[in-house]
């Protein structure tokens, strides 16, 4: 983050886009010198192209890739358009990191529960590349995915074939409806996790997702045991401009951009249920 102005960008460069899925992108981006900035798994940062605009998106890389910044985004607005039509060494602006990011600290030690729909699966992929990274200072690692079909589903290699080699890792896909070319479960991911009945003890749960997955997912990891303090999501409603100053993100007296995205459902119960 520019220390003079956190608002203004820095040049950096698309290395590459690869098609996710019919309406998901990832961008490798680099900045001049590799790395745009330092972060941690779980913060965000502004993508802008002028004179179009500028948007927020989880960073999906984890901290131990050195080389880029990775940013797997769905089209949805004008600037995630524009970021997918891009071609291959396009400059566009960025700025960052935002954002409190995941306690690490706090898991070491704990077996981790992973639970993704969707584009979902963007923030919690830096997350499961730094526990993989350093996996001696974690537990096991369960992690539950879904989409609405095969064809949803993001980062296809690494959830079928990578991250089910790494040690002491489950992984458990599943889709909301019966398709012909899918042979694992079909189902939604509250039920399935419900399914799998994962036990609590010594377990943090991490989840991001639509909204109406993750209600369902935290009633499910209530019916499970999971207390506040073991369940963690991400929030990214509204923001604009990053450091707690245009007010569009806040959540009564916590702004999402500074003292979020992520939050235990502990601290999310304190919160008005604006969310």
């Amino acid at each position: 983050m520019n220390k003079d102005n956190p608002l203004l960008p820095q040049v950096a460069t698309v290395l590459d886009i690869t098609s996710e899925t019919p309406d998901i992108k990832t961008l490798r981006v680099a900045g001049k010198d590799g790395l745009p900035f330092e972060f941690m798994p779980g913060q965000c940062a502004m993508l802008s192209i002028p004179p179009i605009g500028e948007a927020i998106f989880s960073i999906t890389s984890s901290p131990t890739c050195r080389e880029c910044l990775e940013f797997s985004i769905k089209e949805v607005g004008t600037v995630s358009s524009a970021l997918h039509d891009l071609p291959p060494g396009a400059h566009i602006g960025i700025r960052g990191p935002y954002g409190n990011g995941f306690p690490v600290d706090d898991m070491k030690g704990k077996d981790l529960l992973f639970i993704g729909g969707g584009i979902g699966l963007a923030p919690l992929r830096s997350l499961i590349g730094y526990c993989f990274s350093n996996r001696d200072q974690f537990g096991h690692i369960d992690i539950v995915y879904g989409a609405r079909s095969p064809a949803d589903l993001i980062r296809k290699s690494e959830i079928k074939e990578t991250w089910p080699a790494e040690p002491d890792t489950s992984v458990y896909l599943t889709v909301d409806a019966e398709n012909p070319d899918w042979k694992e479960n079909v189902g939604f991911v509250p039920a399935y996790v419900s399914e799998l009945g994962f036990k609590p003890e010594n377990k943090i749960a991490i989840t991001c997702g639509p909204p109406i997955m993750i209600k369902f997912v935290l009633q499910a990891l209530d019916k499970l045991g999971f207390k506040p303090e073991q369940v963690i999501t991400t929030l990214e409603m509204r923001m604009k401009c990053g450091v707690g100053k245009c007010g569009r993100c806040n959540l009564g007296p916590v702004y999402v951009c500074k003292d979020g995205p992520v939050f235990s459902l502990a601290q999310l119960n304190e919160l008005p249920a604006e969310y």
